[in-house]
């Protein structure tokens, strides 16, 4: 059986400059490569890795496309909540759930739902 050795998703935009601005100028990503004649991006954060890709003429952005969201594991997600909560559109604002987890939810400039969340008992572990 083969070992799944990452995941990195590539999100579709219509315009690459403004979401590679986003990734790197609201949630400090680095941009690792980009390519103007494939019209593509890799963008990277720690340990979290994306792609960046214009649709072409075999992805239709118009149909069903991606139904979800992005879930990010973060180590203190109070610092970060107090970070973004200005520079964004909120989905929801930070709070602790049953599930013992503390998140908050955002969109990004493509409508991207980017959810960021940490375990309950890890909070003030790491200070």
């Amino acid at each position: 059986m083969a070992t799944y050795t990452a995941l990195r998703p590539i999100l579709w935009t219509e315009n690459l400059d403004d979401t590679i601005g986003f990734y790197i100028h609201i949630l400090d990503f680095s941009l690792l490569e980009r390519n103007d004649e494939w019209q593509w991006a890799s963008l990277r954060k720690d340990n979290v890795s994306i792609m960046l890709s214009k649709p072409n003429e075999h992805e239709n952005l118009k149909g069903t496309g991606f139904t979800g969201s992005f879930y990010f594991n973060v180590d203190n997600v109070d610092e970060l909540w107090e970070d973004l909560k200005t520079k964004t559109k909120i989905c929801y604002e930070i709070e602790t759930f049953e599930w013992d987890m503390r998140e908050f939810a955002i969109y990004d400039n493509n409508g991207y739902i980017l959810q960021f969340g940490q375990p309950v008992h890890e909070i003030g572990k790491a200070e």
